[in-house]
């Protein structure tokens, strides 16, 4: 299996997962407006390296899982159910409320990084994400679970959280005004994202039938 390719999947995967603004982008990129770039990045340092545990915690799950198929089939079809539902919340029942934002009152380099760890630490998504989209790579023969695969899929994560958690970092003070930041347009992303996987995993059941 060619590790390149495996880390530039990790790196997309990650990347993918992240673009839709939330709590963690939203915030580098606010700590960099108001603070500077360098407790942005501190912040988006510390945020990576609990990316770093969950993506490899997932993986060590997706292993497991993909030795006891009948549990994938049916996380599977839990899956799906879940990702419906929030398609469905996000697209439909979602309202655009303004949200009252709490501005913290933390200065140093060092509190931004360890912030950063506690909000990510906060976020689990990313381990029942990459543990179904590990176990979708590994499907179609794309990912092994040998330890070197394992490895270099984490690195790519990371590397890919990083990125995205830079770029907000960097475009935000010229996007913080435009629509795409508004409530009505990430519901609008969250929900078209958790709605093209919903539809993939509908086709991967409907092939194991």
């Amino acid at each position: 299996m060619d590790i390149t390719f495996i880390f530039f999947l990790g790196f997309f995967i990650a990347l993918i997962g992240v673009v839709p603004p939330g709590l963690l982008n939203m915030t580098a990129a606010k700590v960099s407006l108001k603070e500077g770039h360098v407790r942005g990045i501190m912040f988006s340092i510390g945020t990576c390296l609990i990316v770093l545990v969950q993506t490899y915690l997932a993986t060590i799950f997706a292993r497991y899982l993909s030795m006891h198929l009948e549990v994938v089939e049916i996380l599977k079809r839990a899956a799906l159910v879940i990702f419906i539902l929030i398609t469905v919340y996000f697209l439909f029942i979602a309202k655009s409320k303004p949200q009252q934002q709490v501005e913290p009152q933390v200065r140093s380099k060092h509190s931004r990084f360890f912030q950063g760890m506690l909000l990510s630490s906060l976020n689990v998504f990313p381990i029942p994400y990459q543990a179904y989209m590990t176990i979708t790579l590994a499907t179609y023969g794309w990912m092994a679970f040998d330890q070197i695969s394992i490895v270099s899929y984490v690195v790519g994560a990371v590397m890919g959280t990083f990125v995205m958690l830079y770029m907000y970092i960097f475009f935000f003070d010229k996007i913080k005004s435009k629509t795409f930041t508004s409530q009505k347009n990430m519901n609008r992303i969250i929900g078209g994202i958790t709605g093209v996987i919903s539809v993939i995993t509908f086709i991967n059941i409907i092939k194991d039938l």
